[in-house]
């Protein structure tokens, strides 16, 4: 489970190019890290926040021809927990979902800020995965 994103992968969330990532990175608004080997990497906890501030404001593609069981895949931006149930806020491009689940389910999948994970929409349903390492 990457805690940082390449560019491109910041890119795929955020329903953007990797150029607009990238200009968004040298004017400040994205904090970036080089790695050892020089590339660019986002803090995903720093990339939830980012995801979180923009509250989807680009306007979503027409959806045409799909079927009932959506999957966005997308970085969790916030959790909320009780002693029993959990909020889940996944920013996925321009969708915000929501997911309430126990908070078990959430301990267990190690939901937070930063972590990519894809929500699974069927009907009233959202179902909450990890993506494969």
């Amino acid at each position: 489970m990457p805690l940082t994103y390449k560019p491109g992968q910041a890119a795929d969330l955020l329903g953007v190019s990797v150029d607009t990532v990238r200009r968004w990175a040298d004017a400040g608004r994205i904090k970036t890290v080089r790695s050892r080997g020089g590339q660019r990497m986002i803090d995903g906890a720093d990339l939830a926040r980012f995801l979180d501030e923009q509250g989807g404001r680009r306007e979503p593609d027409v959806i045409v021809n799909q079927s009932a069981r959506n999957r966005f895949p997308g970085i969790v931006t916030k959790v909320t927990k009780d002693m029993v149930m959990a909020k889940v806020e996944i920013q996925a491009g321009p969708h915000r979902v929501v997911s309430l689940m126990s908070r078990e389910a959430a301990d267990e999948l190690g939901l937070a800020p930063g972590v990519m994970a894809v929500a699974a929409v069927k009907s009233t349903n959202v179902v909450v995965e990890l993506t494969a390492p």
